[in-house]
């Protein structure tokens, strides 16, 4: 009984390593909301303190959208990031069913491409995709943000490893009832599979909320600025050397995805866990 109270030494080591990493992961978002609550006179001061003495987040809030267009910066990554979403489950799925259940010639080598296609970062093929949207004149547009992103390997991926875990039994059964393959990805497959979807959904999402890189490249009008264009030109246009209101505003940015994954936590971490079982 009382070996059974003593602490396990490594339970104990394990517990204070995991509390190290949230520390270190927390503290940037720690130290931002504390910014965006300070007035000026306390962000520039060689007094460093987390709790603000005279709570401004209010005002810098204010002075955010005021002098950024910032509701917009907002919407127009909502309609980047759930355009990309649709997208990517209206391909993904069909193909994940093809090659988890059906058999066909080449179905190997078309995962092994899947698999490959993982490998490639998007900077690789830039230049090329950058190219070909200035051939038919799609930048500057949501086209150039949403068209280069509408096959996700990864989505592929996942929900193939998914469907892998799927008896053959329930295919069988919706075949038998006469609904076409195309039905059996949308009526049987698709409710089963809602925790990978999820999954991927916050996978997807918070990439392409969080893209800097390709609409840096693809856009020149302001009004179709992402947030974190929003972020880099409200710091270099409007804010200037003030923080306060530069730190509300990627508090507001960030704010949405923080509560999609903690609202989705539980289908997030069952998806992952299931596509890992095959």
């Amino acid at each position: 009984m009382i070996d059974a109270l003593k602490p396990n030494p490594w339970a104990v080591l394990r517990h204070v390593v995991l509390l190290c990493g949230a520390l270190v992961v927390l503290t940037p978002f720690i130290w931002m909301i504390s910014t965006a609550s300070k007035p000026p006179a306390e962000i520039y001061t060689s007094d460093v303190h987390l709790i603000p003495h005279h709570f401004a987040l209010w005002d810098n809030l204010q002075e955010a959208f005021a002098k950024s267009n910032l509701g917009r910066f907002l919407l127009n990554g909502l309609i980047v990031t759930v355009s990309i979403f649709a997208l990517q489950v209206l391909v993904a799925l069909p193909a994940a069913y093809a090659l988890a259940k059906l058999r066909f010639v080449g179905r190997k080598t078309l995962f092994a491409l899947v698999l490959f296609g993982i490998l490639i970062p998007p900077q690789a093929t830039a230049i090329p995709v950058f190219l070909l949207l200035h051939q038919i004149g799609a930048l500057d547009s949501y086209a150039a943000l949403v068209l280069p992103f509408t096959i996700s390997v990864f989505g592929i991926f996942l929900m193939r490893q998914f469907f892998m875990t799927v008896p053959d039994d329930l295919i069988d059964a919706a075949r038998m009832d006469g609904i076409s393959e195309f039905g059996i990805v949308w009526r049987v497959m698709l409710p089963t599979a809602i925790p990978a979807v999820t999954a991927f959904g916050i996978f997807s999402v918070v990439a392409h909320w969080n893209d800097y890189f390709w609409p840096l490249i693809v856009l020149n009008s302001e009004q179709l600025r992402t947030p974190p264009l929003a972020v880099a030109h409200f710091r270099n246009a409007e804010a200037g050397t003030n923080y306060g209101p530069l730190m509300a505003a990627a508090l507001v940015i960030i704010t949405p995805l923080v509560v999609a994954f903690l609202l989705a936590q539980r289908r997030f971490i069952e998806g992952i866990t299931m596509t890992g079982l095959k």
